[in-house]
């Protein structure tokens, strides 16, 4: 029970707690709200882990989502799924995490030289695109872990491994150091800034949520292991209630250190699309109780803490595009594994250099945007086939049932068709971006599909 609650935090717990809090303040307008968004974003992804437990336990050796989508919905879906995740999803999660990590090494390492700009307009939307030594450093540790993680399976597993101690440490210093050594922290950041509402609206809670979610995205992942757990009907949803509940809190605290030592203004002013030379919200705040070089050596831990999730992204991602080739719905190169280290170096590489385009093409959060926007039309989805097994395989063993059955599910999927109908009006180019690459896998399915039926 422990080791999997253990699981639910670790695999949850990645680079949006230290860098969200800028744009999700500059969306709400006061703290309050931003920590309110925090914990509705965390509440829905427990609700939808509660329901991906049921799918995960009933289907323990399927291979998740793609798997629960091919039962339920039919195989369009699971293929739409599974390119989505490989061209969208994943990809732009590697990008970002680059992206990230290049902000947080910023700090240790002057990245400020811009060699290139350019501004134009689309779908009504002014897009500032810029190259320097940030998107140089992005790319560089896209490819370098892409190495390693061609190297072997295991070599990569013992580069996670040793990446993922230091997360939730660093998150205990920074709020620690906050609360009990920064001498300029007051209560009084947290009151609603002069002539700010203090609701501003449900389209704009909205997308503060959306940024929210970036920080708790990966709580579908364990759910998957939902078969492995010993006596599932207690373990799955104490882990699944205890980690998350964990997890918010950590989340709140921190964000609550944030407003905390610095003036809501400082907040807002971080590292953003809108501020992109500005230090990440979570060096301001380190740097308010351990300046000078102190502050710069708790920014190590951001580092590594971006570098552990990047590491996990690219050593899981590159499975999907290798499973879909296995079903023959795929590039038959993609399912080759190298003599040599038996991992699928062909998908590992091709996957790389999409990511370096995507880390080239937008900011951390353009990129997190159009990644979720894509994902949560999935997990609406997935969620839903719930329903549609109960009714389809109903006399299929299920060693866990959804906890609060069918409300849990109802208000997820309800909740999910919400978020992206607010997506689709208040960040146009983002889910554009993220629904036409998606929708670019439809004639490669009915592409492949026929291929399949030749050979068949």
């Amino acid at each position: 029970m422990t080791d999997t609650t253990a699981l639910v935090i670790g695999t949850v717990i990645g680079s949006g707690v230290f860098l969200k809090a800028a744009v999700m303040a500059q969306e709400v307008g006061t703290p309050k709200l931003v920590l309110l968004a925090w914990v509705a974003a965390g509440i829905l992804s427990l609700a939808g882990a509660l329901t991906y437990a049921e799918l995960g336990a009933m289907l323990p050796h399927a291979g998740g989502e793609y798997v629960y989508l091919k039962h339920s919905y039919g195989e369009a879906s699971a293929f739409l799924f599974g390119w989505s995740r490989f061209i969208v999803a994943g990809s732009a999660s590697i990008a970002s995490l680059g992206a990230a990590f290049a902000i947080f090494l910023s700090v240790l390492i002057p990245l400020d030289h811009v060699w290139a700009t350019s501004t134009f307009n689309f779908l009504g939307k002014t897009i500032n695109w810029q190259f320097g030594s940030q998107q140089v450093v992005a790319v560089a540790v896209i490819l370098g872990l892409s190495a390693i993680n061609c190297m072997t399976v295991a070599f990569g597993g013992k580069v996670q491994s040793l990446l993922t101690v230091l997360k939730v440490a660093g998150l205990v210093v920074l709020v620690v150091g906050v609360f009990f050594f920064a001498p300029s922290a007051n209560w009084s950041n947290l009151a609603t800034p002069s002539g700010t509402a203090e609701w501003t609206g449900l389209s704009v809670f909205g997308v503060a949520m959306l940024a929210a979610l970036w920080g708790y995205d990966g709580w579908n992942n364990m759910p998957m292991a939902a078969g492995e757990v010993k006596n599932p009907g207690r373990n799955i949803p104490f882990a699944l209630i205890v980690g998350m509940l964990i997890v918010m809190a950590i989340y709140c605290l921190t964000n609550l250190a944030y407003f905390y030592a610095l003036p809501f203004n400082e907040v807002a002013t971080s590292n953003s699309t809108q501020f992109r030379d500005a230090p990440s919200v979570a060096a301001k705040a380190a740097q308010s109780f351990w300046a000078g070089s102190g502050g710069k050596l708790i920014s190590i831990a951001f580092v590594v803490s971006a570098l552990g999730a990047l590491n996990g992204s690219i050593l899981s991602n590159a499975r999907v595009p290798f499973a879909m080739a296995e079903d023959g719905l795929f590039f038959k190169r993609m399912k080759s594994l190298s003599h040599r280290t038996y991992v699928p170096v062909f998908s590992i590489v091709v996957q790389a250099i999409w990511s370096c385009v995507l880390a080239l093409s937008g900011t951390f959060d353009q990129l997190t945007d159009c990644l979720l926007f894509a994902s949560w039309i999935f997990y609406g989805l997935v969620t839903s086939s719930v329903f549609v097994l109960r009714r389809k395989m109903p006399n299929t063993e299920r060693p866990y049932r959804t906890l609060g059955y069918p409300i849990v599910p109802l208000v997820f999927v309800l909740v999910a068709i919400w978020l992206i109908l607010n997506t689709l009006v208040t960040k146009r180019v983002e889910s554009a971006v993220g629904l036409g690459l998606t929708l670019i896998g439809l004639p490669l399915y009915f592409y492949f599909k026929q291929r399949k039926l030749q050979k068949a």
